[in-house]
């Protein structure tokens, strides 16, 4: 009797070889890429060497309201100024932004791995089981990230009170946004999961007894994480986004903590009596750094966008 040769799985589409490929023609997202790069290194060097500006070593008041380089007045030491409380804005945007960007990924990962958990279930199982994750999506869509936000912070400070921990702050903030955003991985995954599940390198592997815990993780996985990474890098603008804005509405991370959010919300105070820079700087940085995330975020969802993959 001659060997049955089973097809193998099928290989997962090379996400990084793909991605570097696509990006040797886009200028503009090649530019937002090393925008990227540039904030995300600044944000980890600048507090390597300098002191936390939000602790009171790093504040001193006879330097408040110091101007940028440009202006009478400026400190060669405050290259873009200084805030009311002395705070070194050049120093107090990278602890900032560094805060931003960790409760970022933090919130794209939570949401990733629930979602992702309860598509990749809907999508293999099927039935009342799939019936029932997407009827809680249902209701979850109608609760958005801000909102339920603030529903959650507000239940904490509930039960805990007003004098809960910067880290239990943090820490709500980064799970309310991530339990914002697990309804689109979960749709995205449960979508691909019912088209891979039939093909034949699932049948193959059912036929050499893998298990379907194992037929989910190593072969079905693999090959339906390209939309849901594009998916991530999107996210990721709208948590940062979120996150400042929760900082700038005084609900998200303490004012006594970094945060893009809550530079820009005390700045807010002084921009009629011409402070200007204390809130324009940390404007800028998120907004670069958020247009730089959406603009590689589309560009890699045009690359690995299965229909405008077929008509090219």
């Amino acid at each position: 009797m001659s060997n049955v040769t089973l097809p193998s799985a099928a290989a997962p589409r090379t996400f990084r070889s793909s991605f570097f490929r696509a990006m040797r023609n886009a200028p503009g997202p090649t530019f937002s890429a090393l925008v990227i790069l540039a904030l995300a290194l600044y944000a980890v060097i600048v507090p390597m060497f300098a002191v936390n500006p939000f602790e009171l070593s790093g504040m001193s008041v006879l330097d408040a309201f110091t101007p940028p380089f440009w202006m009478a007045d400026a400190n060669p030491d405050f290259p873009l100024g200084a805030d009311d409380q002395g705070r070194n804005l050049l120093t107090a945007m990278a602890y900032g932004l560094r805060t931003s960007i960790i409760v970022g990924m933090l919130s794209v990962l939570i949401g990733l791995v629930v979602g992702g958990t309860l598509g990749l279930v809907a999508g293999f199982v099927g039935g009342r089981i799939d019936a029932l994750i997407m009827r809680f999506a249902d209701v979850q869509l109608a609760y958005p990230a801000l909102l339920l936000a603030m529903i959650i912070d507000g239940a904490s400070r509930a039960v805990l009170g007003n004098e809960r921990s910067a880290g239990t702050a943090i820490t709500i903030v980064v799970v309310s946004i991530g339990i914002a955003f697990w309804v689109q991985y979960a749709r995205t995954i449960r979508s691909s999961v019912m088209i891979e599940r039939d093909q034949d390198y699932v049948s193959a592997a059912r036929i050499t007894g893998r298990s379907n815990i194992g037929i989910i993780f190593l072969h079905i996985l693999p090959n339906v994480m390209a939309p849901v990474l594009v998916i991530a890098t999107i996210n990721l603008g709208i948590a940062i986004i979120t996150e400042a804005t929760l900082s700038f509405l005084g609900i998200g991370i303490p004012i006594t903590s970094p945060s893009l959010g809550t530079l820009i919300r005390n700045g807010n105070n002084f921009l009629q009596s011409g402070e200007w820079w204390i809130s324009i700087w940390p404007c800028l940085i998120l907004v670069f750094f958020v247009v730089a995330v959406n603009v590689l975020g589309d560009h890699l969802r045009d690359i690995y966008n299965p229909r405008l993959r077929l008509r090219s």
